[in-house]
């Protein structure tokens, strides 16, 4: 939900300037800002002066030249920035920004320049990137000049709102409106970041509006966490002049309307994450001239399957994270746990009790946390999904296979939207990537390699066209429904619907109790695998120590969908089976069921359920042998993976005791899923009944409200999964 990477929209406050999934936030400042001294004669700079290279990441190349008696480094999404000699014992040595980053030229062995290298920490980490010198002189990438206007636009009820408007100074013909509404802060908006975050549809020319919401930076009134959709399209409402994210996006299109020279009539949305909930609420009662939306890994229900809890179970350490960092103050303030999250929160015991040694228990979200915790009125009101019963703009949703906070939205969104698609003009586009990792240009998640820069090829080839079809009336956009991303084949896919019905067929993999994966029934389903559950050791989510959230010094939380999973087999907490090595490909395209049939000795408990591809040894590999570094022999890849709270087995809004011993079902959704196990691999399934401390301890008592669980309700229990539990996969025939 938090817009933390340079290049993840939404991005122009100082906050988001901390880089996580994109380009290097060293070169977003301009040239014109830094003053910078001379730095070696002419002949010597020249030396430094051509292309370069990324070696992890081909895609990204970087021109250096000379200009004059200084340097400068640009590529086709970073304006031109200066260079200064870093005044170390190296001439090679130079800053940018104020001397905060570093960059070094490395010769080789005949004292020629071979390669560039410098420090990001863009993958969430620091990390070291290395870009190899390549024939052919420095190459100028144009940015398309924008002018900058600032203004507060006037609501409704009176609040105003700022918005930064951006508008191409190059032309004098009327355009269209291309909108992203935050919480995050525009004032950092320019021209550059227009043209290094919009890239694309920065060249085909719109006027850029991008606007804080209420109570966020320097906008009016107050903010509300993922404001409820008020009664103002209820014809019997009492309230005419009632407010949500839906009416205010209707004024500010009003206002821009008639206040904007030169614009076409039309005004198109887009956003990710908090602004792809915003995006989705402009299509909902829109403005006229509204005429299409995108919204991106939008938040759409926050209790069944984004941000804050899924099927139940509280996402502890995210809800804390980013309800302090949003909710302390008009502007962001994120990432102040600077200690392993899992010590923490399992020293300070419930969700409650952590909240209150710091303070967090008093803002508002954490509130509704605390005294909301079943899925009630609270929660359904702010379920966008269920607004979704017309089509009233053309709308592309688009998601990503391994999004850590809001991978559930999108194919919600399409799912509610489709069955009223009359027009056709609802799509969808799914892609190997982790939270809004479509705006970078990178091939890799984590340590698995895609194989291209799948996030430009979305935009160039759907986003940028989708707009100029809907805002322009040009050509190009030829999506007919929906776009994946095929893993473990690494290609696109086009599909007449998703999920994709011709040539699937739903099979049944079961959990055999020797710890097998077979597609035929076992004969006895009183057959059984067994663990330990216990509260005081619960599995770690991904690998320890574990970060804040969103620290400033960087935090693996962007990239623990795609870590190994090795590291949880054969613990005694978590249950395994797998296939023997594939003799062909298994490819599944669709949604991916768990129907889990297990018993506890306690009277509560979750059960996590992983779908995981097993790479093989490499020199075992059949070719091609992709997807995964050589260096990662046996890699475990999770391809579809969710948690389900015991309690809300039979209705998420009355949850109820489990009877300890007995048998019973839980079936839930692990998601789509659009991948190729390939020959050679195995698959695998994973049950464990915590995920801590992403997700809070389930004290496996039953007590009313976990949040407030006191110590002596965690106890140990014993758990069976017995061998009828299988998965449902949507098997495409071979």
């Amino acid at each position: 939900m938090h817009r933390s990477a340079a290049f993840s929209r939404f991005r122009c406050s100082p906050c988001c300037k901390t880089a996580i999934l994109a380009a290097v936030v060293a070169f977003l400042a301009p040239a014109s800002m830094l003053a910078f001294g001379k730095h070696g004669n002419a002949s010597q700079l020249d030396s430094y002066a051509g292309q370069y290279r990324e070696l992890k990441e081909p895609d990204s190349v970087f021109s250096v030249f000379r200009e004059g008696d200084h340097l400068t480094i640009e590529s086709a999404r970073i304006a031109r920035t200066a260079l200064a000699s870093a005044n170390t014992a190296s001439s090679d040595v130079f800053v940018a920004e104020g001397g905060k980053l570093k960059y070094t030229f490395v010769k080789d062995s005949a004292g020629k320049v071979a390669s560039l290298k410098w420090i990001s920490s863009r993958r969430g980490n620091d990390e070291e990137i290395v870009a190899a010198r390549i024939d052919g002189p420095p190459v100028h990438n144009r940015f398309r000049p924008y002018s900058r206007q600032e203004v507060m636009i006037p609501m409704r009820d009176g609040i105003k709102l700022r918005a930064i408007i951006l508008r191409p100074t190059d032309t004098h013909e009327t355009l269209p409106f291309l909108m992203e509404r935050t919480p995050y802060g525009v004032g950092d908006c320019d021209s550059n970041f227009i043209n290094g975050e919009y890239t694309e549809m920065a060249q085909s020319g719109y006027i850029f509006v991008m606007e804080d919401i209420r109570g966020r930076y320097e906008s009016q009134g107050q903010f509300v966490m993922m404001r409820p959709i008020a009664a103002h399209h209820d014809p019997a409402s009492a309230d005419p002049n009632g407010i949500d994210e839906s009416t205010d996006t209707y004024d500010t299109v009003a206002w821009l309307l008639k206040n904007v020279p030169q614009n076409n009539g039309r005004v198109g949305v887009t956003g990710i994450s908090y602004d792809g909930f915003l995006a989705a609420e402009a299509g909902i009662d829109p403005n006229p001239a509204v005429k299409a939306i995108s919204p991106q890994a939008p938040m759409t229900d926050v209790w069944i399957g984004d941000d804050f809890f899924h099927n139940g179970a509280f996402r502890q350490t995210y809800g804390y994270d980013y309800v302090l960092g949003m909710e302390s103050g008009k502007e962001n303030a994120f990432g102040k746990l600077d200690e392993d999250a899992y010590t923490y929160f399992l020293n300070a015991g419930s969700y409650y009790a952590a909240g209150a040694k710091s303070g967090v228990d008093d803002l508002p979200s954490a509130q509704s946390f605390l005294h909301h915790p079943s899925y009630d009125e609270f929660w359904q009101a702010r379920a966008v999904q269920a607004h979704l019963n017309e089509v009233h703009v053309a709308t592309l949703e688009v998601g990503g296979w391994w999004d850590q906070e809001d991978m559930w939205g999108p194919q919600a969104e399409y799912a509610a939207l489709k069955p009223h698609d009359a027009k056709h003009e609802v799509f969808l586009a799914l892609g190997p990537w982790n939270h809004g990792q479509w705006v970078a240009t990178t091939r890799h998640l984590g340590e698995v390699d895609f194989g291209a820069a799948t996030g430009d090829q979305f935009r160039r080839q759907i986003e940028a066209p989708f707009f100029a079809h809907y805002l322009k009336d040009q050509p190009g956009f030829d999506l007919q429904d929906t776009a994946s991303f095929q893993t473990g084949t690494d290609r696109w896919m086009r599909y007449s619907s998703w999920p994709p019905k011709e040539g699937i067929a739903q099979r049944d993999l079961y959990l055999e109790r020797d710890g097998s994966l077979s597609f035929e029934k076992p004969a006895s389903a009183q057959e059984f695998a067994q663990y330990i559950s216990d509260p005081a050791a619960p599995v770690n989510y991904r690998k320890r120590p574990i970060e804040a959230t969103y620290a400033p010094t960087g935090s693996h939380w962007y990239t623990w969908l795609a870590e190994d999973q090795r590291p949880y087999d054969g613990r005694k907490d978590v249950a395994g089976w797998r296939t023997a090595v594939l003799d062909h490909d298994v490819t599944i395209t669709g949604d991916v069921l768990a129907d889990i049939f297990a018993s506890t000795s306690g009277t509560d408990s979750d059960w996590v359920v992983k779908l995981i591809d097993q790479y093989p040894q490499v020199t075992n590999c059949p070719e091609p042998c992709t997807g995964v570094k050589a260096d990662k022999d046996g890699y475990e890849l999770m391809v579809a993976e969710e948690i389900f709270r015991g309690r809300y087995r039979e209705s998420y809004a009355r949850p109820e005791a489990i009877l300890a011993g007995q048998s019973e079902e839980y079936k839930f959704s692990l998601h789509g899923a659009d991948h190729v196990f390939l020959k050679g691999h195995r698959i695998l399934v994973q049950v464990q009944s915590s995920w801590f401390p992403l997700y809070d301890r389930n004290p496996q008592t039953f007590v009313p409200n976990i949040m407030t669980a006191k110590p002596e309700d965690y106890k140990a229990a014993e758990q069976h999964i017995y061998a009828n539990s299988h998965l449902v996969l949507p098997v495409a025939e071979r």
